[in-house]
């Protein structure tokens, strides 16, 4: 199993945008460990945001590489405000 996932933080503004197969160890290392993460030490408030649970890693990685191509906040917020495009996304990333 696999997922997409979305951090935000309200210091930065910003959302960081990611994929594993253990969330919960992932979202530990965001929170954790400074020496190996590279983008999310700058804040220390990061919150889960959004996840999607994928059948696989190819299709997680597409959906990842999809939300960050949008390169929008917009269509971010909107991921969270229209559950739906979860269903739109998987069915479009069937891989």
């Amino acid at each position: 199993m696999f997922f997409v996932y979305i951090l935000f933080s309200e210091k930065l503004k910003r959302y960081y945008i990611g994929f594993t197969s253990n969330l919960d160890q992932r979202l530990d290392f965001h929170h954790n460990d400074t020496q190996a993460r590279k983008f999310t030490y700058k804040a220390d408030d990061w919150i889960l945001y959004f996840t999607l649970e994928c059948k696989s890693k190819e299709q997680a990685l597409a959906i990842e590489k999809h939300i960050k191509s949008m390169k929008s906040k917009t269509y971010i917020q909107n991921l969270v405000k229209y559950p739906e495009i979860k269903h739109k996304l998987l069915l479009k990333f069937n891989i």
